[in-house]
C-alpha cells in the first residue's frame, strides 16, 4: 500500500483535517517542540532525584548516586529530530460508527494528528496499516506532500473484509517492533477489540506481550478508538448483528437482560484494555466517535505534560 496521489475530494478533506490540527489543535496545546508524549528522547539531560513509582530504574545515574549516596536519575531531553511510526488498524471491525463518524475516519485523523504535528517539528513520520490479508508498510519520510500521500492512502482503502488467517493486532504490532531499530515515538490506533474477548479485566491480553516488547524500546502511545453503540445498546427490540471479522450474522432480541448483560460485558473488556496497557507502561488515549477529538487530543497532551512537570518538580 503505496501512497497515491491525491484527487480533487480527498485533497480538500485533508485541508480540512490540516486546518483543524493547525488551528485548533496547535491553538490548545501552543507549546514549544514536545510531542505528544513530553520528556523522552535520546539526549543525556541533567540528573535529578530519583522518584519511587514514577521514573524508570532504567534511567538511573549510577554515578552521581555514588557521589551523592542519594539515588538519582538522568533526564532525557526530546530529540530535535525523530522518526515516528504509526500502527494504523483498518481491518473489518473499524468499518463501523453510529454518531458523528465513523471509527476508521478517527483512526485517520488520529494519524494525521500525530503526522501533522511530528512533520511540522521536521521529524520522519512512516506508517504500517492492518488492512485485509496484510499488514502494509508506507515508508518513515518528511515533509507535507509525503504525509498527504500516506493519509489519502488510508482514506482510500476498501473497507476491509473477512479474510482467513488475517493479521491480527498482536502480529501487527510486532511488524512494528521490527520496522525500524532507531528509538522514537511508536503509535497503536486501534479499538484492541479481541476476536475471542477476555472479560477477566486481569487477564493478558494476545497483544499485551508484543507491545510490551515494543515499549521497552521505544516511546509508546495507544489510541484506542470506540463508538458508543460498543458500550451499550439500544432499546430497539430484534436487531440483526453481523460480525464483521467472520461475517456472520445473527439476530438477537434487545430484551433489558441482554442490553444489560451487553453493557457489564463492554466495561469489562474495556477495562481490561486499560489494566493491560497500564501493565505495558504504556501511554493511554482514548477517542470516540461521538466527542471531539480534537479536545480529547488537546487535553490528553496537556495532562501528560502536567504530569511529566509535576514529576520534575517533585525531584528537586
Amino acid at each position: 500500500m503505496e501512497p497515491e496521489p491525491v484527487n480533487g475530494t480527498a485533497e480538500q478533506a485533508l485541508r480540512r483535517l490540516e486546518l483543524t490540527i493547525t488551528r485548533r489543535l496547535d491553538g490548545l496545546l501552543h507549546g514549544a517542540h514536545q510531542g505528544l508524549l513530553p520528556g523522552t528522547g535520546s539526549e543525556s539531560g541533567d540528573s535529578r532525584v530519583y522518584v519511587p513509582g514514577e521514573d524508570d530504574v532504567r534511567r538511573m545515574d549510577w554515578a552521581v548516586t555514588a557521589r551523592t549516596t542519594v539515588p538519582h536519575v538522568r533526564d532525557l531531553i526530546a530529540d530535535r529530530e525523530l522518526e515516528t511510526w504509526a500502527l494504523a488498524d483498518l481491518s473489518p471491525s473499524m468499518d463501523f460508527g453510529t454518531a458523528e463518524t465513523d471509527k476508521r475516519d478517527l483512526v485517520v485523523a488520529a494519524v494525521g494528528a500525530i503526522g501533522f504535528l511530528s512533520s511540522r517539528m521536521g521529524d520522519r513520520f512512516g506508517a504500517l496499516v492492518i488492512h485485509d490479508e496484510y499488514v502494509h508498510r508506507m515508508p518513515a519520510r518528511t515533509g507535507r506532500p509525503a504525509l498527504y500521500g500516506l493519509l489519502h492512502s488510508l482514506m482510500e482503502a476498501p473497507r476491509g473484509r473477512p479474510v482467513p488467517d488475517a493479521p491480527d493486532l498482536a502480529e501487527g504490532i510486532d511488524v512494528l517492533s521490527a520496522a525500524r531499530r532507531r528509538r522514537g515515538l511508536r503509535v497503536v490506533v486501534s479499538d484492541f477489540l479481541d476476536a475471542r474477548p477476555e472479560l477477566d479485566p486481569e487477564a493478558e491480553r494476545p497483544w499485551e506481550r508484543p507491545i510490551r516488547r515494543l515499549a521497552a524500546r521505544h516511546q509508546v502511545l495507544a489510541v484506542e478508538v470506540i463508538d458508543p453503540r460498543e458500550l451499550e445498546l439500544p432499546d430497539v427490540g430484534r436487531v440483526a448483528f453481523t460480525d464483521p471479522e467472520t461475517g456472520k450474522v445473527r439476530e438477537v432480541h434487545l430484551s433489558p437482560e441482554v442490553r444489560r448483560r451487553y453493557a457489564e460485558a463492554a466495561a469489562l473488556q474495556r477495562e481490561g484494555t486499560r489494566v493491560a496497557l497500564r501493565r505495558a507502561g504504556v501511554a493511554h488515549l482514548v477517542l470516540r466517535t461521538d466527542r471531539d477529538w480534537v479536545f480529547d487530543v488537546a487535553q490528553f497532551v496537556l495532562r501528560q505534560r502536567r504530569m511529566s512537570h509535576v514529576a520534575r518538580r517533585s525531584g528537586l
